[in-house]
Formats: C-alpha cells, structure tokens, sequence
C-alpha cells in the first residue's frame, strides 16, 4: 500500500466511523428499547453477561456467537475501565458492538479489494472509493447499529474470504466456524472458501488440458454453450482420477473439517435451525434467484443497466432466441410452481419487503410473470459482469448462491447481504463516475430509510407499542 493512498483510507476510515457515531447516537436516542428482533437478542447477551449461560430463549432460531463475542469484548472493556451496574451489556453498549464490526468491515473489504483488484487493475482512489460505496450499502450498513446478527456475520465471513486469498486456510476455516457460530447458513461461504481454491486448481489443470490438445483448431468462446459442455466433460474426466480427488481433499481439508462439524450438528439437532422451528421451514423457493438478481438489479444499476449492456443483452437474444425461448419457458414455469408467501411477508407492515410484496409482485395475478423478461435480463447482466472470473469459479459461487436463497421460504433482504458482496468484491472495477453515481445513490438510499426509522413511527391499532419502518 503506498504512503498517499494509505494516508486517503485513514482519513476516508476515520471520517466514516465519526459519521457512524453522530448516527448512532441519534437512534439510541429515539429508539432507547430492543427493537423488533433486538427482543430476543438483547435479553440473551445480558443473560450470558450475567453468567447464565444455560438460559436460552427458544424464539431464537440463530448459534449464540454473537452473544458469546458481545460477552468476551464487554466484560473485559468493563474491567478495564471500571464500568458496572446498568451499563455493562445495555442495549446502547450491545449494539455499539455492531458498530465495531462495521468498522472492521470496512476495513476488510478495503483489504479484499486490495487482493482480488492489483495496482493494474485500478487505482487507489477507486479501491478506496468502492471500499465506501460497499461499506455503505443500505442493508448491511442499516443493521450496523441494530443488535442484529448480520455485521458480525459478514465481519467473520469477510474475513475467513480474506484468509483463503491469502492461503491461510486453517485461519479462513477456523474464522468460517466463528461466521456458522453467528449464522448457520453462512456455512454456505465456508464451502465457497474451499470452492475457490478448488476452482483455482481446476483452472490450472483445464488450462493445461487445453494447451495439451493441439490438434484443436478453436477452442470454445468463454461462456458459451460448447464451453460448458467441454467443462463437464472435462470435470467428469478429472474426478474419476482418485490421485485428483486426494489431491482437492488435501488441498481443502480445513474446510471440509468445518462441513463435518456442521453435519454433526444437523444430525444431533435434527436440523439447521435451533429454536422456533415453525417459521423457519426450507422449501424450494426458485424464484428467490429471481428476486435476488432483481435486487442486485437495484442496487448495481450503475454498473447493470447500461447501455452497452442492453444492447448486447438484445443481440445475445437474437443469436439464442431458442435457448432464451426455453429459458423464458422454464422461468415461467417455476414462477408458477414455486413462489411461496411466508406469513411474515403478508403480515408485518414495518418492513420495506412487505410493500414490495403487496404493491408490486401481487399487485395483479400476471404481474409475477410479466416481470419475468426483467429476471432474465438481471440474471443475464449479473452473469455476463462476472465473466472475467474462471468458469469453475462461476460454478462455485453460483452453487453457493442457490444455497444460500433457495431454500428460503421468506423473502428477506438480509439474506442477500453475503453473496450481494462476494458478487460485488469480484466485479472488475468500475469507473470512477459509475462508483460516485453508486456510492451517491447508496447514500440517498441510507438517508430515506434511516429518515423514516428515525422520523415517521407509527402504531399499530389497539396496540401503544411505537412501530418503525426498516429493511
């Protein structure tokens, strides 16, 4: 890192967590009490503060990491500055915990973009500005000062990905087990973690095989159909080989050791989800691919929706029609088949999923096919940005992707903080007017929704409890 950009970041990481501050003192002045999910894992943390680590609320579906974290950084911090009575394991002080995580988040991100985009690449001045821009995303950053479980799964997440770039993989899977112990889902970029360097070393060997054959006249346009034929046929010959298979098992031990642990604990658990089970139900929910490429869709539309996009979207259409005939055709079908309402979705009016349920995917019975076209665009537009990664390593994260939103039946935004990131960390970087058009829309995006937490509470009838809109 050179002295000037790393000057740039003290400053840009000082000046973000100042403004984190002046916005976390103003919410825990008009929000005071646990809020929403803060119900149950505030009453939690301040039960194992109090050394009752046997006490567990059954409403919680989620491993107690964050608890146990909150516990080993508040009672020292209390020791040490003599802290005692109602302060220690507040809510104030729990949820500036969160805020800490935010910190390091921003920092690792400003690390991984470091390792995954060299000096050729881009500048010091566009990884830094695409540190901001991601480390502001709306909902990470909202939760950042809730006492929620998402920043200190993406701090864990972030960190073990970090690792594994760096060949430390006995630390990436040991932080791996840290993110499980906050999410179980996040076991999902563990696997991705091994994945990767599975990837790696199947890109080198693919490489190989095809310099090996030189009798080949052409090989096969990159993302083409005859590429992905080739790649399976090339997989299928490669993991018959039990040199080969010894050889990825070697390579990735740290992280199956991770996996096993979590089989273990499905099995004596008899499921991922301790706790209320009721509401936590898998199912295959495919339309969830949809609405994540949609969201990302949103949230990209710098770097997405352009115009030389679309027009190679609608050329690619002209020379696929067929294939993009079937594809249409199998999207409409699961659409039909497999869109799911969990009660949630229907009945919680302060989050911002319930309105786009009701106001546009129910507003009329076709609206959920007619948006179809749009789904494959998004899908078209996110694959094609991440065409300068390997195809094994699209393999991986697009597996990874479906099994992190798949089998979930509620449609909640949370859940696509993690892969939002992973896809975002490995996009090449964009132009400097496309990461201030980002990071500006971010921006509006975070004031609106932190004005109407903030500044339009509402009740509930029959109800005094005060009601805020949030992700």
């Amino acid at each position: 890192m050179e002295r000037s950009e790393a000057s740039c970041f003290s400053a840009a990481l000082s000046g973000a967590f100042l403004a984190s501050c002046l916005l976390f003192s103003a919410l825990n002045r008009q929000q005071r009490a646990p809020y929403m999910d803060e119900a149950f894992h505030i009453p939690q943390a301040q039960a194992y503060c109090r050394g009752r680590f046997q006490q567990w609320d059954p409403m919680i579906t989620t491993l107690p990491g964050l608890y146990l974290v909150s516990v080993g950084i508040v009672k020292p911090a209390a020791w040490l500055f003599g802290w005692s009575g109602s302060v220690i394991c507040s809510t104030g002080m729990l949820r500036f915990i969160n805020l800490l995580f935010g910190i390091g988040n921003v920092y690792l991100l400003y690390l991984l973009f470091c390792r995954i985009h060299h000096k050729k690449a881009a500048s010091g001045f566009q990884r830094i500005l695409s540190t901001l821009t991601l480390a502001t995303f709306p909902i990470l950053y909202f939760f950042t000062f809730l006492y929620y479980t998402d920043t200190g799964s993406a701090f864990f997440t972030l960190f073990a990905y970090l690792m594994c770039l760096y060949g430390n993989h006995k630390t990436s899977a040991l932080l791996g087990f840290c993110g499980f112990m906050f999410r179980q889902t996040n076991i999902v970029w563990t696997v991705f973690c091994g994945g990767s360097i599975v990837a790696q070393k199947l890109s080198e060997a693919w490489k190989t095989e095809l310099s090996k054959n030189k009798e080949q006249t052409s090989v096969p346009a990159k993302g083409s159909f005859s590429e992905l034929i080739s790649v399976f046929r090339f997989l299928l010959g490669y993991l018959t080989s039990l040199k080969n298979i010894a050889t990825l098992i070697l390579l990735s031990w740290p992280y199956l050791s991770v996996v096993m642990v979590f089989l273990a604990f499905v099995v004596l658990n008899q499921g991922i989800v301790v706790g209320d089970r009721s509401s936590h139900e898998a199912c295959l929910h495919f339309p969830q691919l949809f609405y994540f490429f949609s969201f990302t869709l949103f949230f990209s539309f710098p770097h997405l929706v352009t115009l030389s996009k679309i027009t190679h979207f609608l050329h690619s259409v002209r020379r696929h029609l067929l294939q993009y005939t079937v594809l249409t055709a199998i999207s409409l079908f699961l659409v039909w088949k497999f869109t799911y309402a969990h009660k949630y979705l229907l009945a919680d009016n302060r989050h911002y999923t319930f309105y786009v349920w009701r106001r546009i995917l129910q507003r009329h019975e076709f609206v959920k096919y007619i948006l179809v076209p749009v789904y494959i665009f998004a899908g078209w537009s996110f694959t094609d940005s991440l065409k300068s990664k390997s195809v094994f390593w699209n393999l991986v994260y697009f597996l990874c992707l479906f099994a992190a939103t798949v089998p979930q039946k509620l449609l909640e935004f949370r859940y696509f903080i993690l892969p939002y990131i992973i896809y975002r960390l490995n996009i090449p970087v964009p132009s400097i007017f496309k990461l201030i058009t980002e990071l500006v829309f971010y921006l509006l995006v975070n004031a609106v929704t932190f004005h109407l937490f903030l500044n339009k509470p509402f009740q509930w009838p029959n109800n005094e409890e005060i009601q805020r809109f949030m992700w």
